[in-house]
C-alpha cells in the first residue's frame, strides 16, 4: 500500500490523503516532526549535563552549564518547540538549583 495513501489505525488501514495538498501536508508535517525531536533531544542533552555538573558539585562548570542550558531551552521556545511558560519554568526551576548549589 502507498504510504502517503493509508494510515494505520487499531482497526487496520484508512484512506488519510486524498489529494495533492493533503499529501505534501503529510511530507511537510514529517520533516518538521524530524526536526523538532532533533531540537528536543539537544535540550534534554543540555539538561543532563547542567544536571550532571550539579551533582559533581562544581559550582563553576554549574554556571557555565546553565549558561547553555538556558540559551538552548530558550532557542527552543522561539522555534516553538517548548511553550513559553514550560521554558520559563524550567529555567526558574534550573536557577533556582543553580543557586543552592552556590550558596552551599
Amino acid at each position: 500500500m502507498d504510504v502517503w495513501f493509508t494510515a494505520f489505525s487499531f482497526e487496520g488501514f484508512y484512506p488519510m490523503a486524498n489529494n495533492a495538498g493533503a499529501r505534501k501536508a503529510i511530507r511537510k508535517i514529517e520533516a518538521r516532526t524530524e526536526v523538532n525531536k532533533a531540537r528536543r533531544t539537544r535540550v534534554r542533552t543540555y539538561l543532563r549535563k547542567f544536571q550532571e555538573a550539579l551533582t559533581g558539585g562544581d559550582v563553576e562548570a554549574a554556571k557555565a552549564a546553565f549558561i547553555t542550558a538556558q540559551s538552548e531551552l530558550m532557542r527552543a521556545v522561539s522555534k516553538g518547540v517548548v511553550h513559553k511558560n514550560t521554558g520559563s519554568r524550567k529555567v526558574s526551576r534550573l536557577a533556582a538549583q543553580l543557586k543552592k548549589l552556590s550558596a552551599a
